[in-house]
């Protein structure tokens, strides 16, 4: 499995929460973020990539166009991979009140568990159905190569699933970023980790979460 994180995203503005998909907010890529999944798809372009998934949000769609487009591949939707839920939070939310350092997100970073945010995921259900999914592809493609879309907090469960590591170890993926994850049945090996070399040396700061 390629796991890649989606492009930058557009930002929060205040007052203006993005559209929700199935209660997740889905805001489109921002233009750096359009940038940065030409980049992955020049990157994995000559990679023998046997499938495409993206998830349900729009930013994983745009991030896996250019490839899609190189390939001849179409995407195919695992919805399980979307972004954890925020409850309360979401539609951008959670932007803000990250970077106002509030109370209940530096508790929630504190006990590396969403669920602390009113109405959102816990991060033990956020692996349980992000592990659904990805158990899913692997069934439809072993030993196969496949590339799949997903968001930072997905990146961050399945890596710390992978390497028995504590919930948030694997927070904070660049947008863009590349991780190689090998699936064998019940083991997983985590072989690569946060790679952005196809950006150069414009790799945009990692968003908290989008």
């Amino acid at each position: 499995m390629l796991l890649v994180r989606h492009g930058e995203s557009a930002p929060f503005r205040p007052g203006e929460p993005f559209p929700l998909v199935d209660g997740h907010g889905d805001p489109p890529l921002a233009p750096d973020g359009e940038w940065q999944a030409e980049r992955v798809g020049e990157r994995l372009a000559e990679e023998t990539i046997h499938a495409i998934y993206v998830t349900s949000l729009q930013r994983t769609v745009q991030t896996a166009a250019p490839l899609a487009k190189r390939l001849g591949l179409e995407p195919m939707v695992e919805a399980d991979l979307r972004e954890v839920f925020l409850g309360d939070w979401e539609g951008g939310l959670l932007r803000q009140k990250a970077a106002a350092l509030d109370p209940v997100y530096l508790r929630a970073q504190e006990a590396q568990d969403w669920g602390l945010i009113p109405g959102a995921e816990s991060w033990q259900a956020l692996l349980d159905r992000c592990t659904r999914g990805l158990d899913r592809i692997h069934a439809r493609h072993p030993d196969e190569r496949v590339a799949v879309f997903v968001h930072g907090g997905v990146i961050g469960a399945l890596l710390s699933r992978a390497v028995g590591a504590r919930p948030f170890a694997f927070s904070g993926a660049d947008n863009g970023s590349i991780h190689h994850l090998v699936v064998l049945g019940e083991e997983w090996k985590l072989r690569c980790y946060n790679d952005t070399g196809h950006l150069g040396p414009f790799t945009a700061r990692a968003q908290p979460l989008t």
